[in-house]
């Protein structure tokens, strides 16, 4: 055991009994043989032609999916040098919403490529400061081949979120859903100055089986999985003026445990025509206000549903604050915690309220908002398994479109910005002597890792696809690419497959920074009994 030294007066012993220590080049073989696994795992998800893995957890439910954060966030991965990876796709994910396969597999290979020269007695910081350098080379590469855009120009946006969609089980709808894509996000975007931000909260997404994907729909106001309270209230109410409140239309109980002595008859039914008195005056109060839609984050009293049925008010209870804030957006209403302040001015205004039955579900949907800034997006499809995948490719896609509006420049997509600044990286790396120029050259080789892998997973040919990739590239044809859906090597801003800069960059930042923290680890101590104490050493 490492911890042991022999000192003047017998054994000395830093570490507890049971602690296993891994040091210098065995840490570093592990934590690199660890990432690599990782990145295999999800490299045959890459692209057009990628192939879907099916999760099966604990309980028996089943994931199928194809989205890199999501695979790694299923399986649980036990070797610490492995959840730096599946951190990075988390980060990819959050950051940006795409390429978070792409993230990983140019981290694993990375770490592949820096083994090479550790064999070699290349000494790992070398190899971290090439990297670094390397790094910033690329990002400097994609700033100046990068193609500004306006940022509301929908032919492009469409591009982008169909370009997103190509690599999903949706692909064969993208067409259709990333019109719904682009709609959404361009509806709730909010200009300042010349800037956009989007914040997509405000894109209410809900999902039900039955119909197929070509029936998911985007709705200009919220849908409520709740049903309306009372079978005698209206089912529709056009031109809906909407009041949204967020207190009880009930008696209040007392706190404290209050005692009423009741001497007569008459007065017990004084007390309890009170009540009904006062929740009347409740329900008036919504009626003389012009209110005709009802929508309670509290409880509604089954005698306030009465009156508020004769008045012939939709009335929906119970609703989440998170709804609440999201129609206040969509209708441009106020969210009132006292009745008493409400006023005409407070109500939200629709087209439409009406209550529609989905599958098995009564819903109800509030559409025709005028000039929405929360919207709503209906995921239909064959089965529950179809639309969590669909759910998870349209996220993707809303996260790309945003960061196309919040940053507008885009490059070609299908692995040519990755080929193009290998190439230049090869020729800059000659400016370097000494070995940091060996470790550029291997971060360019890593970046072909990512055409190459699209080509792999279309099954086409590697090693003559990357060779006509690098005779076109070094041509000067930057946007040359994998087209995997007709499996050859094309232009791929010719054929729209556009990804926007800010993704390509957080890839590299992402990657870089994993596999340069795993590479400085020279020494792996595990304390028994703790996490991952038995999995260090495998």
């Amino acid at each position: 055991m490492a911890s042991i030294q022999q000192g003047p007066n017998g054994p000395v012993l830093v570490l507890k009994e049971s602690a296993l220590q891994t040091k210098g080049k065995d840490a570093q073989h592990n934590n690199i043989a660890a990432a690599k696994l990782v990145a295999e795992l999800v490299k045959s998800s890459l692209g057009p032609r990628g192939l879907d893995k099916m999760l099966v957890d604990s309980l028996g439910d089943v994931t199928i999916t194809n989205d890199g954060a999501t695979i790694l966030k299923e399986i649980d991965v036990q070797h610490p040098a492995a959840k730096m990876i599946v951190e990075i796709s988390k980060t990819v994910d959050n950051e940006v919403g795409d390429g978070t396969t792409s993230s990983v597999v140019f981290a694993g290979t990375l770490l592949a490529r820096a083994e090479d020269l550790l064999k070699k007695d290349v000494h790992s910081s070398t190899i971290i400061e090439g990297f670094q350098a390397a790094a910033e080379k690329t990002l400097e590469i994609y700033s100046q081949i990068a193609q500004k855009i306006q940022p509301d120009d929908r032919a492009t946006l469409l591009k982008i979120a169909s370009t997103s969609m190509q690599s999903k089980l949706i692909s064969d709808d993208s067409a259709n859903l990333s019109k719904l894509v682009v709609d959404a996000v361009l509806s709730i975007a909010t200009k300042k100055g010349d800037k956009y931000s989007v914040d997509l909260e405000n894109i209410k997404v809900e999902k039900k089986p039955g119909g197929s994907i070509e029936d998911t729909q985007i709705i200009k106001g919220i849908v409520l999985d709740k049903e309306i309270v009372h079978s005698g209230m209206p089912t529709r109410i056009e031109k809906a003026k909407i009041a949204l409140i967020n207190s009880a239309l009930e008696i209040e109980k007392t706190e404290m445990s209050a005692e009423i002595r009741i001497t007569d008859p008459t007065q017990m039914q004084m007390f309890l025509e009170e009540e009904n008195r006062m929740l009347k005056t409740m329900v008036n109060k919504l009626h003389d206000v012009g209110a005709n839609v009802l929508i309670c984050q509290k409880g509604i009293d089954d005698i306030a549903q009465h009156y508020l049925a004769k008045y012939g008010i939709m009335a929906i209870r119970r609703v989440k604050e998170s709804d609440m804030i999201k129609l206040s957006k969509a209708t441009d209403g106020r969210v009132i915690n006292n009745l008493d302040d409400l006023s005409e001015k407070d109500l939200g205004l629709a087209e439409l309220a009406h209550q529609k039955k989905v599958e098995s579900d009564k819903w109800v949907f509030i559409e025709g908002c005028k000039h929405p800034q929360s919207v709503t997006l209906l995921i239909r499809g064959g089965t529950q398994r179809v639309i969590d995948e669909v759910d998870r490719s349209i996220h993707d896609s809303l996260m790309v479109v945003k960061d196309v509006i919040e940053k507008p420049e885009i490059v070609a997509g299908g692995g040519a910005p990755e080929a193009f600044a290998a190439s230049q990286l090869k020729e800059w790396a000659d400016n370097f002597s000494g070995r940091e120029q060996l470790a550029i050259k291997k971060y360019a080789e890593a970046l072909e890792i990512i055409p190459l892998t699209i080509a792999e997973n279309a099954g086409m040919d590697p090693i003559d696809t990357m060779a006509t990739l690098r005779s076109k590239q070094s041509q000067g044809l930057k946007w040359t690419g994998i087209d995997a859906k007709n499996t050859k090597v094309a232009d791929m801003m010719a054929i729209n497959v556009l990804e926007p800069v800010a993704v390509k960059e957080q890839i590299i930042k992402s990657a870089t920074e994993a596999a340069c923290m795993i590479l400085r680890i020279d020494d792996v101590i595990a304390i028994s009994g703790g996490p991952g104490g038995g999995g260090m050493m495998g």
